[in-house]
């Protein structure tokens, strides 16, 4: 068996740790966890959990991603991802400068169906070919919506923005993340657009769920429920609404409120029941099916570890269900698996999470730590397993 990585999150743990003079006790205290949950997961013996590490990141006042150790730099490197970042933050700069002389837009379908195809891509788990686009199509959306301004014009460049914030977001770049929300917000509203409001502090209250802030994350919920309030009743604004539902009832469970997750839930279920399936409303892939999915997800957040398995295993994703979808939910589908000592059913899903989304899966930040805390409990690895912790670069 070959050892956890040297910079696993534990070790990342330690190390901040002691840059400011703290006991374990100490840190477990200012966190409010465990105090044995803590010391096993510092010395790599557990996986660490989004709710442990968010606890430690808000008590040491650093980033989660410092206590991830995102972006993963070394893999992106190798994958010559890391030469695509720079460009996107550029296209995103010049949101307010006008139009660009030297660009000459195409028409607006044109613009609008290339904007739709990498919103097809990147759930397909095509991130570095969306990357590699999504600037020039930024910078010609922009020249475009400030020559002739107009709803569809900054309606479309919102789409991009958010494409922009699935790129980023994805590799682990959660600053270029937040800025890539901020430029939609300020398109949305040009567009007067409630629903893509509604889908602006969707996204926004992921970021504040990442970081563990659920306080201003359920905020952001209800804000984005009273925006859509004000858009014309429709299908696209129920799956919006259904979605900010499955978001609240992610983060009630990380911050351990069963009622009001199980609230958001049923609330969820209930305009599922209605919208059908609807993978393509915003490429939200909102319906019945995300629903169990996010069930699962929060029967793991809240610990029900058992539960949440059991549930995974009785689901059938449809066929036509995006590829970056159904990578994260077998993520997390391993994660419930690990801790309830299924190891070789974690691992098999963990497999399947590759096999979805390849791109995806490589820099998933729950990948990563369910193949450590697989890595720990097992007393013999296979060399499918080991070609899988080096496929991940751990």
């Amino acid at each position: 068996m070959h050892s956890l990585p040297h910079d696993h999150t534990g070790a990342r743990m330690k190390r901040l740790r002691l840059e400011r003079h703290l006991t374990q006790r100490a840190v477990a205290d200012l966190a409010q966890v465990p105090y044995s949950t803590y010391t096993k997961t510092e010395q790599g013996v557990i996986a660490a959990s989004p709710y442990l590490i968010a606890a430690f990141a808000r008590a040491l006042r650093v980033s989660v991603a410092t206590v991830t150790g995102q972006p993963y730099t070394t893999e992106l490197r190798a994958d010559e991802l890391d030469i695509l970042i720079r460009p996107i933050r550029e296209a995103l700069d010049v949101y307010d400068l006008g139009a660009d002389p030297d660009i000459t837009p195409r028409a607006h379908q044109l613009l609008a169906d290339d904007a739709e195809a990498l919103l097809v891509a990147v759930r397909a788990g095509e991130i570095k070919q969306t990357a590699g686009q999504l600037p020039g199509l930024i910078q010609e959306a922009t020249t475009a919506a400030h020559t002739a301004p107009g709803r569809d014009g900054w309606l479309l460049l919102a789409s991009l923005y958010r494409t922009s914030y699935d790129v980023a977001s994805k590799l682990g770049y959660y600053d270029l993340a937040a800025l890539a929300l901020a430029r939609m917000d300020w398109a949305a509203e040009r567009g007067s657009d409630a629903v893509v409001g509604g889908m602006y502090r969707y996204m926004r209250a992921l970021t504040y769920l990442r970081d563990g802030e659920y306080r201003t994350g359920e905020r952001l919920v209800q804000l984005g429920l009273r925006t859509l309030e004000q858009a014309d009743a429709s299908r696209e604004r129920e799956v919006v609404t259904g979605q900010l539902h499955l978001g609240a009832a992610v983060m009630a469970g990380r911050s351990k409120d069963r009622g009001r997750a199980d609230g958001h839930l049923d609330e969820a279920e209930r305009i599922a029941a209605g919208t059908g399936e609807a993978v393509e409303t915003h490429w939200l892939a909102f319906g019945p099916t995300n629903v169990k999915v996010h069930r699962v997800s929060v029967l793991a957040e809240l610990d029900e570890y058992g539960q949440a398995a059991q549930a995974g295993r009785g689901m059938t994703i449809p066929q036509d269900w995006p590829k970056s979808r159904k990578s994260h939910h077998f993520a997390e589908l391993a994660r419930a698996q690990m801790w309830t000592g299924d190891l070789d059913g974690s691992f098999q899903n963990l497999l399947r999470a590759r096999k979805s989304a390849p791109q995806q899966a490589r820099y998933h930040q729950t990948v990563r730590e369910t193949y450590a805390g697989l890595e720990a409990a097992r007393r013999q690895l296979p060399d499918s397993f080991l070609s899988y912790g080096s496929w991940l670069g751990i």
